[in-house]
């Protein structure tokens, strides 16, 4: 096929889908309808999450955005007007206005009144989430320490990848002595004092912070509806691993998807490097690492890493 149709075919695949979208959002402002049981996927950032998301996404039984949706929640409750504080929000934020547009939103994109989800801020705001759909589903990948903190550092260096978000940050930001000057990820409450400290020191505070509010918001949510997996176990058995994600969320684990997870650690979602557990021994971060981890030690042994 020449470029020009290519570029035809794309255009009308582009407008086709569009008008997809506008339909069925105007069918729902006529019969609109509850979300079923959505499935959140919540982690600390550059855990695993995007690997269990984007699997989760091969599910026909389930819509997806098949991309981050920070922009979007953000939008519902802006940075500004909670003055920088922190992307965490509680349960006294649910509104019923936030459920009918998030519902619309993931209705009138995926044609499912079911979707999955993930962002790096969403781990802060389980209360939130649970408020406003009380019969979701939350996944909460948990990752060792040594890895996690390997991979924040250096998503660190990625500013036009993780910190799209912050350019109007009321804050100068100057990590190690201004090597990263772009705040990336996400805010937790406290981040001010770190906008000037070693970059080990920050990423130890978000593991901490995100982690913590994870850990916090855990009985909450009926233990039916939250299922925790180890990123280490999905590395080492990602087949078994996900068939029991999938059972957890009452998905059929079908042939294909079988084969999906058979393959899905070739796939590169997001990953800097080979996937394999432990490379942070290895990393030119190493050293950093060493001197940060007794930081996180006691968070790390709340998730079920062993002292």
């Amino acid at each position: 096929m020449s470029e020009f149709w290519l570029k035809v075919e794309k255009t009308l695949h582009y407008h086709g889908r569009q008008a997809a979208i506008a339909l069925r959002g105007t069918w729902w402002d006529i019969h609109p309808v509850k979300a079923t049981r959505p499935v959140f996927v919540i982690g600390c950032s550059r855990a695993g999450t995007t690997l269990v998301y984007k699997t989760l996404s091969e599910s026909r039984e389930i819509g997806t955005l098949q991309r981050e949706t920070h922009d979007f929640w953000a939008g519902l409750h802006p940075l500004q007007e909670k003055d920088w504080e922190t992307h965490a929000l509680a349960a006294t934020d649910a509104s019923e206005h936030d459920r009918d547009y998030v519902t619309r939103y993931f209705y009138a994109w995926t044609g499912k009144t079911r979707f999955v989800d993930k962002n790096n801020q969403n781990g802060l705001c389980v209360p939130y989430l649970y408020a406003l759909f009380p019969d979701a589903c939350f996944i909460y990948v948990k990752r060792s320490p040594g890895d996690n903190l390997n991979s924040l550092i250096e998503g660190w260096g990625r500013p036009d990848e993780f910190a799209t978000w912050s350019g109007a940050l009321p804050a100068t930001v100057a990590i190690d002595g201004g090597r990263y000057n772009r705040w990336c990820f996400f805010l937790a409450e406290g981040w001010r004092e770190f906008i000037g400290a070693s970059i080990e020191d920050v990423c130890a505070f978000q593991y901490d912070a995100i982690n913590r509010a994870i850990l916090d918001a855990r009985d909450l949510v009926p233990e039916k509806q939250w299922t925790e997996v180890f990123y280490e176990d999905l590395v080492r058995d990602p087949v078994g691993s996900f068939q029991n994600i999938f059972r957890h969320c009452d998905l059929a684990f079908d042939a294909r998807l079988r084969r999906h997870t058979e393959e899905v650690l070739n796939i590169p979602y997001n990953a800097f490097s080979e996937i394999r557990v432990g490379k942070w021994k290895a990393s030119r971060n190493h050293e950093k690492i060493e001197h940060i981890l007794p930081r996180v030690k006691e968070t790390a042994v709340l998730m079920g890493y062993a002292s």
